[in-house]
């Protein structure tokens, strides 16, 4: 059976992995695996005017990490990730491909002058990663609210959403136009 591998990149794979692969496996029932030994040039990445690493050249590397048969692949960074037209992404994925990167970094509440919260943190991490792997099924933004699929441009917006697709994202990634 195809399986979603989580790779974590630039940060070692503690409290939130568990947790992560178990909101992917229940929102997409697909086995969900680690992949702890990608061989990913971070540094390659960073551009050095932004300060930020480009999330883009990431995620080339990551699909190339993907073992055969892979169904998704997942990287976890947790450096600050942006894309040239925008200022930074929470992150980013390959429409209807295989793979997606989510960054830890601007979900922390530590960036944003509040204490920090793991369990906030975490939350935060599994939203995105749903919202991102969504978008490799080939789902585009929803306006349902609470869907994992809504946009967020801010961290408030991935508070507002759950960690799950609505009925009628579920229907185009299994064919159930009746979703």
């Amino acid at each position: 059976m195809p399986e979603i591998y989580i790779v974590p990149i630039a940060t070692p794979p503690e409290y939130w992995l568990a947790p992560l692969e178990q909101s992917i496996r229940k929102c997409y029932g697909l086995p969900v695996r680690r992949m702890l030994h990608c061989s990913i040039d971070i540094e390659q990445t960073y551009d050095h005017g932004r300060h930020q690493y480009n999330s883009s050249q990431i995620l080339l590397q990551l699909i190339r990490c993907a073992p055969p048969g892979t169904a998704k692949i997942l990287g976890v960074a947790a450096v600050d990730l942006f894309i040239p037209v925008l200022t930074y992404v929470f992150g980013e994925a390959q429409l209807g491909g295989i793979g997606a990167i989510v960054s830890l970094h601007r979900l922390n509440s530590c960036l944003y002058g509040l204490p920090e919260d793991e369990q906030l943190l975490c939350e935060r991490l599994n939203k995105e990663a749903i919202h991102e792997l969504g978008h490799t099924f080939g789902l585009l933004h929803c306006a349902v609210p609470g869907c994992a699929l809504n946009a967020s441009t801010y961290v408030e917006d991935i508070d507002q959403k759950s960690d799950r697709i609505c009925p009628g994202c579920r229907g185009r990634i299994t064919g159930d136009a009746s979703a």
